[in-house]
């Protein structure tokens, strides 16, 4: 008897991995030598992108040809990510329908970032985009030890973001405008 096209495979969903490229290299190249075979890697590589086009010529580089497919944007979080413009116009790109539709968003706190002694963060350490669609519901906030702590952790928290891009779709919040500058350093 035939059942139609049955599959019993695991998606593996288009992941962008937004992050400061000076401080946090190794996090974004630990990150896809651990779970690089569960996702499709969407990210800039080193090297990929001359640093000497015109930032805004980068910015439509960058979300043409990485996020328009992107299904989850995942934000490496350290210290000093949340005053990154690039940072804050992958999120963007990646919350706007206009740039090939709404990606899931999750941030992932690295083991530098200031947490409280209880364990705790601020939302002005973030990025205020992502600060935003964390308090609206709509994105997900994880550390570097608990989510990265095992394959099917990480898949979850992939997979509940590519979830809320239909079920928490009205509680994206883009409206910031988008960062002219770095914001520190």
């Amino acid at each position: 008897m035939f059942f139609g096209n049955i599959v019993n495979k695991t998606s593996r969903h288009k992941t962008f991995i937004s992050y400061y490229h000076k401080d946090d290299q190794f996090y974004k190249n630990e990150f896809e030598n651990r779970f690089g075979h569960i996702f499709i890697n969407k990210s800039v590589s080193n090297g990929e992108i001359d640093t000497d086009l015109s930032t805004n010529y980068i910015k439509r580089l960058i979300q043409k040809e990485y996020i328009t497919d992107t299904s989850v944007l995942v934000v490496l979080i350290g210290p000093n990510t949340r005053c990154r413009k690039h940072v804050d116009w992958e999120i963007s790109a990646a919350l706007n329908k206009k740039v090939g539709g709404y990606s899931g968003l999750i941030g992932i706190l690295l083991p530098e970032f200031p947490l409280t002694s209880e364990g705790k963060y601020y939302y002005e350490d973030i990025p205020p985009r992502l600060a935003d669609n964390i308090e609206s519901g709509y994105a997900n906030i994880y550390t570097w030890d608990w989510v990265c702590a095992s394959e099917s952790r990480i898949k979850k928290a992939v997979d509940d973001a590519f979830q809320n891009r239909i079920s928490k779709l009205e509680r994206i919040n883009n409206s910031l405008k988008q960062f002219q500058r770095n914001r520190c350093e």
